[in-house]
């Protein structure tokens, strides 16, 4: 397959619709445009069309076509949206009849938005913010995700790296007039000042992690000793039975998610087997796996049963013998804590006298009556958004292909502000960590990470 041709897809859901929108890009978009409707449209107006099949003249359906030259467009091509009926026949039809003109086939996933970056029109960060906004289930995603497409990383990332080659170049001077002592002293001087800030910057932005938390979820564990009632609480939170529920104790052997929304928030909320001494190989491995999902969490609900409360983790589980926070309140740390946050949550309270105290710190509920889960809703509520929202400041690293880069940049930069380098190997050190920054936004030669970064799209993306 090649470049050169132009390339047509559905970029509408598949299935029945009332409206489906087909996209054609590339030199021949003129021709298929003229086979389907006659001739070409106003650009970058909307015309409605007869469009036939250029084989038989049969007329296939009526629809709105849009015509945008190049370079005016998305993919920076020649391009055209048809938008015709949504049946499978309309569309299969039509993307059949586009096939017909030489020069055009299917195109692969990700490949219009591949053209628009290859074309310029699109950096990395920008489509693979698009890539993000195109997947956002929460309005906090939707916000973030429009930011990033909309060239916030790219700023940022670039501005790094007007920087750093700045002292790139002061150092390359250095070089040159290597023998003029005060000449080199002075290239010095100025290059660790621009490097120690960048230095300052890059780990700040890695250190928070709140971008991260939100397009991939903030992350809530169910942990406790066994028959707590852990997949009761998992299923009272989702409202649907997602989880099998038993009096049996180790009845959870996997991990089970549940994915909700909390105030625009995606929460990932996670079911664990029950934390003790396993009784044989099956229930040790989940055991071993609930151990390690609390470890990763950004947040733990330790849940125990009310009529036998266990309220120390076993050993192993970071933290063990008491948590780091046990109230409702999330810490004011929070977005770059790598300290395990939990909640102490008392389970069937229901069953034990009403007259019982509650200890401080502890939510009591009941999962089987739904009491107190409105109560411990506004608190997972209250730490997700502590955990992701942001103010107009810095935009928010998002992926971890951005973090690998970063990390690698400033690895770079640390081994240049070491003082037993010699100049020719501090200039070597600014010249890694120019190009891992260039890698963030594509600036460089990075064709082996574009197949993964485009695979990602539909087909009409």
């Amino acid at each position: 397959m090649s470049a050169q041709d132009t390339i047509v897809a559905l970029a509408s859901g598949a299935g029945r619709a009332a409206v489906a929108v087909i996209r054609v890009s590339g030199a021949r978009t003129r021709d298929v445009l003229e086979a389907l409707c006659g001739d070409l449209p106003e650009p970058r107006h909307a015309s409605l069309r007869r469009l036939h099949d250029p084989r038989s003249g049969a007329l296939l359906d009526r629809g709105l076509v849009l015509w945008f030259s190049a370079p005016s467009s998305f993919t920076g091509e020649d391009m055209a949206e048809l938008q015709v009926h949504g049946s499978r026949a309309v569309i299969r039809e039509m993307i059949d009849a586009a096939l017909t003109v030489e020069g055009t086939r299917l195109a692969e996933p990700g490949e219009f938005a591949r053209r628009a970056f290859e074309n310029g029109r699109l950096d990395l960060t920008e489509v693979e913010g698009l890539a993000d906004l195109v997947n956002a289930e929460t309005e906090a995603q939707r916000r973030q995700a429009l930011a990033q497409s909309e060239g916030s990383l790219r700023a940022l990332y670039e501005g790094w790296r007007a920087e750093l080659l700045k002292a790139q170049a002061l150092m390359e001077a250095g070089l040159d007039f290597a023998d003029e002592g005060d000449v080199v002293a002075d290239v010095a001087v100025k290059s660790e000042a621009i490097v120690a800030g960048l230095l300052q910057s890059i780990s700040h932005h890695l250190a928070d992690r709140r971008g991260e938390r939100l397009r991939d979820g903030f992350r809530v564990v169910i942990a406790g000793p066994p028959n707590a009632g852990k997949s009761s609480l998992l299923n009272a939170l989702a409202r649907r039975d997602v989880a099998i529920v038993s009096e049996e104790a180790g009845t959870t052997r996997d991990v089970i998610e549940v994915h909700l929304d909390l105030a625009g928030v995606p929460v990932l909320l996670i079911d664990t087997a029950g934390l003790r001494e396993a009784s044989g190989a099956v229930e040790a491995e989940g055991v071993r796996r609930a151990l390690a999902r609390a470890e990763e969490a950004d947040l733990v609900l330790w849940l125990v049963d009310a009529t036998d409360p266990q309220w120390t983790p076993p050993a192993g589980f970071r933290g063990s013998g008491s948590f780091p926070v046990s109230d409702a309140n999330p810490p004011q740390s929070d977005a770059i804590s790598t300290q395990i946050t939990a909640i102490r949550v008392l389970n069937k309270h229901d069953l034990v006298p009403p007259e019982m105290p509650i200890p401080d710190g502890v939510v009591a509920i009941s999962a089987k009556t739904g009491a107190g889960l409105d109560a411990l809703l506004n608190i997972l509520e209250k730490h997700a958004i502590s955990a992701t929202s942001s103010d107009a400041g810095a935009p928010l690293l998002t992926r971890t292909r951005h973090r690998l880069e970063l990390e690698s940049a400033r690895s770079a930069l640390a081994r240049f502000a070491a003082k037993s380098l010699n100049p020719e190997l501090k200039a070597e050190e600014l010249r890694v960590a120019t190009r891992h920054l260039g890698r963030l936004t594509g600036n460089i030669d990075v064709e082996e990470m574009l197949g993964a970064i485009f695979a990602e799209f539909c087909i009409g993306k």
